[in-house]
């Protein structure tokens, strides 16, 4: 392709820059052939013109589609280079925070220099299992690639780790040590991957130091051997360490530290253990302070040296060798101290008694004397003599310092030894996987002998690197058959060559350290001569003659010679080992023997920087010659260990991982690109991108082509072959046929042609962007448009209208206005008239009224005196009248008396004589009659002449009234005239002054008139003031309640919150307790299942056993006994059918459960006995409260109880006597007069008559002394006798009825028995006797009316005796018929108790008492509520509250007493099993349940035919038999489809059912033990059929949900019907039985998660994420040399629809085999949190699926799962909640995240979601198309302030294992257990029904 067409406007490209290495720039002008600059603006818009090289022409490197950028893998890039690698690299590092980014089949890692949460378990979890292109860039992805090719090819592995120092090797290397120990395992007891992980902080200690780069920097090379067994676990390890840094020993630079363990000794210096050694602080010492940084922040060495010691003691390393170690350690630093001066200028001498010296002998064991001396002299030998030769202070020094090295050295080589032996073991080690930490390339301003052995060793590391890559491009090609051709690629042998050949460097050096008198300058002179002109490698410096340059592959160093031959030589004083060798310290001594016993040198290089490797395979065939193997240059050495290190790395297959320090402070994810590039081309990835590019370095399957550049299609070029569609396409799309291959399966582009094809996606969907933002934007404009046209429309209209209406508003204001003008004119001209009109009427009123006063006066004075002079004239009259008749009156009187005095003396004197008397008497009556007639005649006449008289007074009086009327006119008249004339004058005076009082009121108004305003005004004001006021302080009172509201709902919402997070809370810990029991269950298991394995591989060595393999172990429970069913059991059933095998921990956990057992009924039964005293507490205070309160009527009710039965044992007898007496005498004159009959009867009468005669005597003592006391109230001087029976008198006065009076009578009857009444009955018979006398004395009797009240009293007694009769004949008839019920009621009361024990005979003994007990209970309670219904209501509310609270204890006790027997029970159950584990049980034992001194035998009741009641029977014999039947050998399907659900739970529960009836204990246990052990034994067969875990999940279910049912318990009998409680169990309590059963379910369901778990896990990742369920919406993108899973649906692949499958498939068999439904629901729960975790921790570590595009797919796929809930009726079971953090992250990554609005509301609705993976997924998401955005490094620092609040776990992947605790709620059956039929082909025809 022409570079006009790539280099055209706007086409980015790379350009050199000193500081950012390479820079990114745009071009402004299109680029044409024989330009010489390119016109460029920067990202800053600078803009720049960039000259090409005028020689090479050479463009600029172009810039990968930014859809491109931040690849996993580099090698996905279209252009691959220096700058698209860099660039790629900073990208995930810095915006994404990703650490990790495949190069082709090396792993880079960068150095982020912060803890990150990556490398949980969970995360290994996460990675196990899955591609190495599946997932994100990892260190675990690279080890289980590692460990998947070496279980999948048989072949060992090697992981290199190379990088410089402080770049993370040793960490990557730990971090791939830990993955291997997690997912493997170990194969023996020992845990040999936690050793293997222990030696990590022994080698820290030993090996790594503080350096300027790295505060823990591995100062040596290893390389481990995890050794792994045929089932590829861990059986061991092996250690190689290379190039140990001795230098570093005894110097170090600023800033840095020897290595660890002299800083942790020194800091705990002060533990009693190591006081010994004479250790104090780091700065005491030489060897410790050179570097003047004895401390890293951070690090506690305290504590860092507890766990080195805990990591040797973990590796079998003892105490005392420990402390042999330290005392080897203190002894280099004490040598260190030790001062040496100069004697001369020749020799040294060391002072005596040195403190350090001293301490350094004493530690070591050797003499004082020897070791001061040869620290100061040197012998040397010659071919004759050997002399002893002084050594100056600074050899002598150098010496100490050597001795030093070498100490340390060999005390290395032992450690690591004896770490080997450690991680060795016996078992044949079958593969392994070598870790490789070792340096990488090395350069600085000065390089010495240890950079060149560095390098040389990343020099054939990278030759093997290059072959090894060469390889795989070599082999892909022949794979896809095209056609091969040599690729040009940078071979490093002539450099190597250069290093180890004949006559190379290194033979030279060894040759120049042979001569006598070599030295370095004459060694470079030898290099000049032989390579300076025959190798184009080797350069020598202009400005030097003491250096040479070398031309690495990755850099050109210059190396200085001065001390590379003494370095070389590694020189140590063989008389001062001699004096070591010599040691009384055993350590010490070994340490120098294995150099005797060595066959390869040590291998350490002297000097700063130096580094050694150590053999750790001796071969013993070489001793002989160890001499003059000793005597082996360093350089030989170090070629012979790497020539071993590169024999065994070609023997694996590598991986490569390349660690990268990103700077050179240790800032966290900092990334300088100068020494990133350094790196990169020291390490060998930019040398495997040029492979890769040299190539064809992108390659896509025609699939994934077809797939995404379907857009660049026409119609018509789509063919069925995608083969052929593809070819068609690139021969039109890409002309030279040069840039891509066809292989079989795969097109290879060349390099920059992807970037191609995405520009012409690019540019075609932008063009179809431009198209659709055309359509839409013109549509938008026209909708713009016609939205103002209709806006403008509107307006015009509104404004219309308002002018219309103004206009019609300024013609009515105007007609208005004139309306108002002519009413208002109107109204002045009226106001104006009547004004005037009220003027003259006024005065024409005022005058008329004048004239009328005036002739109404004149009138009314002439009236007047006429009045007065008629009743003048009438008073004189009337006085002469009055004198004149008095006086006439009087004279008559006067005449009329004198008369009568006469007339009276002549009557006295005819009286005195009879006869006169006698004749005036015979005419008086009709004189009287006629006077009488006379009389009235005369009254006539006066009342006639008084009528008239009236009448003419009445005229009279009218007519002198009259006159005197019309005589006062006339003087009023004339009266009236004379003052109207005198008024007139006075008028016209009053008019003047009103007129100046209406001037003055007028100006007194017009004044309060304005004062009025005022105050109106200021009234106003004030009012307006106040309604203000008041509205504020409204508006106040309303914020204020409004307030109180808000905090009042505040405070409910606050307290309902609070509830609801305290119910949730409970509900939490309720689950988190659940689930506690149930890991624990299932820990339990699991270590039973280890144990039934071990038991199984130790009895499969006895002969004559046959054991069957089994992935799954059978699972038992401690209240279960272990017992299987072996074939020659099953061919032979005389033999025992269950064989018991308890071993040792079951018999400690019996007497753990025993003893605890003993305690609780003991607890209990203090319980109890605390119980029973209260409750005697509480009935004796209740009765003590009951007798205070009843008192005097308990006494009443006592005496009425008392005679009314003495009246009922009289009217008995009389009644008994009348049937005999009726019954003797049947005949015909039974009834006649003198009839036993008639005699009694006539009897029965007198009794009645003296009865009542009594009664009377009776009433009237009570009457006569009812009046006595009345009598004794009426005096004073009786106090005593007038107080008393005045209550009773009141009393009596107030009784109504008969029976009030009764008892008022019989307590009279008491009260006259006292002393006090005495006297009262004599009176009263008295009284008697004078009644009943012949001639009573009346007068004497009837004093104060006696006799009256006797008579009264006696009408009362006979009234009383009468109803007294009355009532007695009727309580005598209500009695009788009381009698005949209770007759009835006995028969029938005899007749149930015979039934009652017609049915309890059929029961067993105790089951009989407790039957007769309950029916005791029942009958005497019914009894006390009969008698409770005579009894008042006071009473019997009493005595009901009484008998409750009897109920409510004897319910308690029933309870105490029920749990007393079950303990019992249990007690007797565990007593058994001890003794059967001692002596074994017998058959015929007896049972808990039966009487052992007198056996009752039940009593067979004869049954009607086809009466079952629900039981099954079956032979002790046929028990091995019906669990091989029924459980063993069933086939799910076929009862699934056939027969009802839970058909096997009902049969084993109808025999249990039998057996508790028998009350046969034996039989009920082994039936259960059998059937728990057999469902054990089915899943442990066929535990991975999803069909048998789940139907016996239903049955076990239903099972344990028929013991509840069946169980008696009052909780579980609620739903029974009658028939169902009368089979429940009635011998057995088995709920211990039922924990062990719902233990056994929760093991079944455990069991069925994960057969279910392990049928979804493939489709999940396939299925919800790399699937597209929406075709088209998501195109795939380019990838790199490690695919990932196709998303295109082929056909071995997992689509959604595969998913809902499977679901359907679990609901529907588990709905067939009858599950309840809230345990499907469970299950379904589980299922969905299995899914979303699985998706979304894929999701977390895929960085191509974090997209907008995928987050619709996720969303869509979501949807169907939740329509799929919809259809199966479970929406409400919890698992949608579930998929909620699915839900989210894929809103997450389809919502907008650009602004702090955005933030918000990202951080509101990922709620479900940790901080971690918010953040994560911000980080990972990518871009699809172009059109798509990044999210910014900003934006995700606003999220994470955001969430920082929040309060969580910092875990980013969920958890895949967790499993919900599980419940069983309890789900009682309505089939009844009689109707149930055994079918025939379950093969159970020796089954009985009963």
């Amino acid at each position: 392709m022409a570079a006009s067409e790539l280099y055209t406007k706007f086409a980015r490209v790379w350009i050199p820059d000193v500081e950012e290495v390479w820079k990114s720039a745009e071009l402004t002008k299109d680029y044409k052939n024989g330009d010489s600059s390119l016109q460029l603006t920067l990202e800053d818009g600078t803009n720049i013109e960039h000259t090409l090289d005028p020689k090479t022409k050479n463009l600029p490197y172009l810039r990968n589609p930014d859809i491109l950028v931040g690849e996993n893998d580099l090698t996905a890039l279209s252009y691959l280079h220096e700058p698209a690698v860099l660039h790629n690299l900073k990208v995930r590092f810095m915006d994404s925070k990703l650490i990790y980014t495949y190069c082709g089949i090396v792993l880079v890692a960068i150095n982020p220099y912060e803890t990150l949460g990556i490398y949980g378990s969970d995360i290994i979890n996460a990675y196990s299992g899955q591609n190495m292109g599946d997932m994100d860039p990892h260190i675990f992805a690279v080890a289980e690639e590692a460990y998947k090719q070496m279980a999948r090819d048989e072949r060992n592995q090697s992981i290199i780790v190379s990088g410089e120092s402080g770049a993370g090797k040793t960490v990557s290397a730990k971090y791939a040590m830990r993955y291997f120990a997690t997912v493997s395992g170990s194969a023996s007891e020992a845990n040999v991957e936690e050793k293997v992980l222990a030696s990590n902080p022994i080698m820290e200690a030993i090996g790594n130091a503080k350096t300027t780069r790295n505060d823990n920097s591995s100062r040596f090379g290893k390389y481990i051997e995890i050794g792994f067994d045929h089932r590829y676990r861990i059986i061991g390890a092996n250690m190689r360490t290379y190039l140990l840094e001795k230098s570093r020993v005894v110097f170090q630079a600023d800033e840095e530290r020897n290595y660890h363990i002299f800083y942790q000794l020194c800091a705990s210096a002060h533990l009693p253990e190591l006081r010994p050694l004479k250790l104090s602080s780091a700065n005491d010492f030489l060897y410790t302070r050179q570097g003047r940084s004895p401390v890293i922040e951070g690090v506690d060495d305290t504590k860092e040296f507890s766990t080195t010691r805990h990591a040797f003691t973990l590796l079998g390393i003892n105490e005392s060798y420990q402390m042999g170690l330290f005392q080897v350690l203190a002894a280099v630093l004490h040598l260190g101290n030790v001062e040496i001066k100069d004697r001369d200028s020749d020799s040294s001498i060391i002072a005596p008694n040195n403190r350090h010296l001293t301490a350094f002998c004493d530690l070591v064991g050797v003499t004082y004397q020897d070791m001061s001396h040869w620290l100061c002299h040197r012998k040397l030998k010659t071919a004759t003599e050997t002399y002893i030769k002084p050594l100056p202070r600074l050899q002598a020094t150098n010496a100490r310092d050597a001795l030093a090295k070498h100490i340390y050295a060999k005390l290395f080589n032992w450690i690591v030894e004896h770490v080997n032996k450690a991680l060795i073991t016996n078992i044949k080690q079958h593969s392994f996987i070598g870790v490789l930490d070792i340096y990488g390339f090395e350069t600085f301003e000065i390089n010495s002998f240890e950079q060149f052995c560095i390098n040389y060793a990343n020099e054939k590391l990278q030759q093997q690197f290059n072959m090894h890559v060469f390889k795989l491009e070599q082999e892909e090609y022949m794979k896809e058959q095209i056609p091969w051709t040599l690729i040009d690629f940078y071979d490093n042998q002539p450099c190597i060559n250069l290093i180890e050949a004949k006559m190379g460097v290194l033979d030279l050096l060894d040759e120049e350290c042979k001569m006598p008198k070599g030295s370095d300058d004459s060694w470079a002179q030898k290099l000049y001569n032989t390579h300076l002109k025959t190798c184009t490698l080797f350069e020598k410096p202009r400005m030097s003659n003491r250096a040479f340059i070398i031309q690495h592959f990755a850099d050109k160093v210059e190396y200085q010679c001065d001390g590379f031959l003494e370095k070389n030589k590694d020189t140590v004083n063989e008389e001062q080992i001699t004096v070591l060798k010599a040691s009384k310290f055993d350590l010490l001594v070994e340490l120098f023997q294995d150099e005797e016993k060595a066959t390869s040198p040590t291998g350490q290089t002297p000097g700063a920087g130096g580094r050694t490797r150590l053999s750790v395979k001796p071969d013993k065939s070489r001793t002989g010659t160890s001499s003059r193997e000793h005597k082996k240059t360093v350089g030989c050495q170090f070629r012979n260990s790497l020539q071993m290190l590169m024999e065994t790395l070609n023997a694996t297959t590598p991986h490569y991982v390349r660690c990268i320090k990103p700077n050179d402070f240790k800032l966290p994810f900092s990334f300088d690109p100068k020494r990133a590039v350094q790196q990169l081309r020291a390490c060998g990835v930019l040398e495997t991108i040029r492979i890769s590019a040299a190539g064809f370095p992108s390659r896509w399957t025609y699939q994934e082509f077809f797939s995404r550049y379907r857009v660049l299609m026409k119609q018509k070029d789509v063919l069925t072959d995608r083969k052929m569609t593809c070819r068609n396409v690139l021969e039109k799309l890409v002309q030279d046929q040069d840039k891509y291959q066809f292989g079989k399966t795969k097109i290879f582009f060349r390099a920059g042609q992807v970037a191609y094809l995405e520009k012409l996606r690019a540019d075609k969907l932008r063009v179809a962007c431009i198209r659709i933002q055309k359509t839409i934007r013109c549509w938008l404009a026209r909708k713009k448009y016609l939205r103002k046209r209709s806006a403008a429309i509107t307006i015009q209209r509104f404004t219309r209208g308002y002018q219309a209406r103004c206009l019609a508003k300024f013609m009515r204001r105007t007609q208005a206005a004139t309306i108002i003008q002519k009413y208002q004119k109107m109204y002045v001209a009226r106001k104006r008239y009547r004004q005037k009109q009220a003027a003259a009427l006024a005065m024409q009123t005022i005058l008329r009224a004048y004239m009328a006063r005036q002739k109404y006066q004149a009138l009314l004075r002439e009236h007047k005196a006429v009045i007065i002079q008629k009743y003048a004239r009438g008073l004189l009259a009337r006085r002469w009248y009055k004198r004149c008749l008095s006086s006439l009156v009087y004279l008559q009187c006067c005449v009329r008396r004198m008369r009568a005095k006469q007339e009276l003396k002549k009557l006295k004197i005819e009286a005195r004589s009879v006869e006169h008397f006698k004749k005036l008497n015979i005419g008086m009556e009709n004189k009287i009659m006629q006077l009488q007639r006379k009389i009235d005649e005369q009254n006539k006449d006066h009342k006639v002449i008084n009528e008239r008289l009236v009448g003419l007074e009445s005229s009279h009086a009218l007519e002198s009234e009259r006159m005197r009327v019309e005589l006062n006119r006339l003087r009023g008249a004339e009266e009236e005239a004379k003052n109207n004339a005198n008024r007139v004058t006075s008028l016209m005076e009053e008019l003047q002054r009103l007129r100046k009082e209406l001037s003055t009121t007028q100006k007194e108004k017009k004044t309060i008139e304005d004062w009025a305003q005022t105050y109106r005004d200021e009234m106003e004001r004030m009012v307006a003031e106040l309604k203000e006021q008041n509205g504020l302080l409204k508006t106040e009172k309303d914020n204020l309640n409004r307030l109180i509201r808000e905090q009042g709902q505040q405070m409910t919402e606050k307290m309902a919150r609070a509830i609801v997070e305290e119910t949730q809370q409970l509900e939490t810990d309720l689950n988190e307790e659940r689930s506690r029991y149930q890991n624990l269950l299932t820990e339990h298991l699991r270590l039973e299942e280890k144990y039934e394995d071990l038991k199984e591989a130790i009895s499969s060595a006895k002969p004559g056993h046959r054991r069957t393999d089994s992935t799954h172990s059978s699972n038992g429970s401690e209240y279960t006994y272990n017992s299987e069913y072996t074939e020659s059991e099953e061919g032979s059933r005389a033999a025992e059918d269950v064989t018991r095998g308890i071993d040792t921990s079951l018999t400690l956990k019996l007497q753990k459960r025993l003893t605890e057992l003993e305690q609780e009924k003991q607890s209990l039964r203090n319980e109890l006995e605390n119980k029973e005293e209260l409750f005697q507490r509480a009935r004796a205070r209740d009765d003590a409260e009951h007798k205070k309160a009843r008192g005097a009527e308990l006494e009443y009710e006592s005496l009425k109880r008392q005679e009314l039965e003495s009246e009922n044992k009289k009217l008995k007898h009389n009644l008994a006597e009348m049937r005999q007496s009726l019954l003797g005498n049947a005949g015909a004159g039974a009834g006649a007069p003198g009839s036993p009959a008639y005699k009694v009867l006539l009897d029965q009468l007198n009794s009645s008559c003296e009865e009542l005669d009594v009664r009377k005597e009776e009433v009237l003592i009570l009457r006569s002394q009812l009046v006595s006391q009345k009598e004794a109230m009426q005096h004073k001087d009786e106090k005593e006798t007038m107080t008393e029976p005045s209550h009773y008198v009141e009393d009596v006065s107030k009784l109504k009825d008969s029976d009030e009076i009764k008892q008022a009578y019989v307590g009279l009857k008491d009260t006259n028995r006292s002393p006090r009444f005495l006297r009262k009955p004599l009176e009263v018979n008295e009284l008697l006797s004078r009644l009943r006398s012949p001639t009573p004395d009346f007068h004497k009797l009837n004093e104060d009316g006696e006799l009256w009240l006797v008579y009264q009293g006696l009408k009362e007694t006979n009234r009383l005796l009468e109803s007294q009769l009355q009532s007695q004949r009727r309580s005598y008839d209500a009695e009788v018929e009381v009698l005949r019920g209770e007759l009835q009621n006995v028969k029938e009361e005899n007749n149930r108790q015979q039934q009652l024990l017609a049915q309890n005979l059929q029961l067993p003994p105790e089951a009989r008492i407790e039957a007769s007990l309950q029916h005791e209970i029942t009958r005497l309670t019914n009894e006390n509520l009969e008698n409770m219904a005579d009894v008042p209501t006071a009473t019997r509310e009493a005595r009901v509250t009484i008998l409750r609270r009897m109920v409510d204890l004897m319910e308690q006790l029933e309870k105490q007493d029920r749990t007393i027997r079950k303990l019992k029970k249990q007690l007797k159950v565990y007593s058994k099993r001890i003794g059967e584990m001692g002596a074994g049980l017998t058959e015929g034992q007896t049972s808990p349940g039966q009487m052992v001194d007198e056996p009752i035998r039940p009593v067979n009741i004869p049954r009607r035919e086809k009466d079952f009641q629900g039981m099954l029977e079956y032979k002790k014999e046929d028990e091995l038999k019906l669990v091989k039947n029924l459980i063993l050998e069933l086939k799910p399907r076929g009862v699934a489809v056939n027969l009802i659900p839970g058909l096997p739970a009902y049969i084993l529960f109808m025999c249990l059912r039998h057996a508790d009836y028998v009350n046969d204990d034996q039989k009920v246990r082994t039936l259960l033990t059998s059937t728990i052990n057999s469902i054990k034994k089915i899943l442990k067969k066929r535990g991975d059929d999803f069909e048998t875990v789940s139907f016996w999940l239903s049955n076990t279910c239903r099972f344990l949900h028929c013991l509840k049912q069946y169980s008696g318990d009052d909780a579980f009998m609620k739903h029974n019907t009658s028939r169902q409680n009368e089979h429940c169990l009635s011998n057995f309590d088995l709920a211990e039985y039922r924990q062990v059963i719902s233990d056994l379910a929760i093991q079944i369901y455990q069991q069925l998660i994960k057969c279910m778990e392990s049928i979804l896990q493939p489709m999940i990742v396939s299925g919800m994420l790399e699937h597209e369920t929406i075709q088209g919406v998501s195109g795939v993108k380019p990838t790199g040399l490690r695919k990932r899973t196709s998303s295109i649906a082929d056909e071995g692949t997992y689509t959604l629809d595969s998913i809902l499958r499977q679901l359907s498939a679990f609901h529907s068999t588990m709905c067939q085999h009858g599950t309840d439904p809230e345990l499907i629901k469970q299950v379904v729960k589980q299922q969905f949190y299995i899914i979303g975790a699985v998706t979304l921790n894929n999701l977390l570590l895929r960085k191509d699926m974090c997209s907008w595009s995928k987050g619709m797919q996720i969303r869509y796929n979501v949807s169907q799962l939740e329509e799929w809930l919809r259809d199966k009726s479970l929406m409400l079971c919890g698992a949608k909640e579930t998929l909620e953090p699915l839900i989210q992250a894929a809103q997450l990554l389809q919502v907008k995240k650009k602004t702090d609005e955005d933030a918000e509301a990202i951080c509101s609705m990922c709620h479900a979601l940790t901080t971690a993976q918010i953040v994560k997924v911000l980080n990972l998401y990518t871009p699809v198309n172009e059109f798509e955005e990044r999210v910014s490094v900003s934006f995700i620092r606003t999220i994470q302030t955001r969430l920082r609040d929040r309060c969580e776990t910092p875990q980013l992947l969920m958890d895949t294992k967790t499993i919900y605790p599980v419940t069983f709620p309890f789900n009682p059956s309505s089939l009844a257990l009689e109707t149930i039929q055994i079918p025939g082909s379950l093969n159970l025809g020796f089954l009985t029904r009963v």
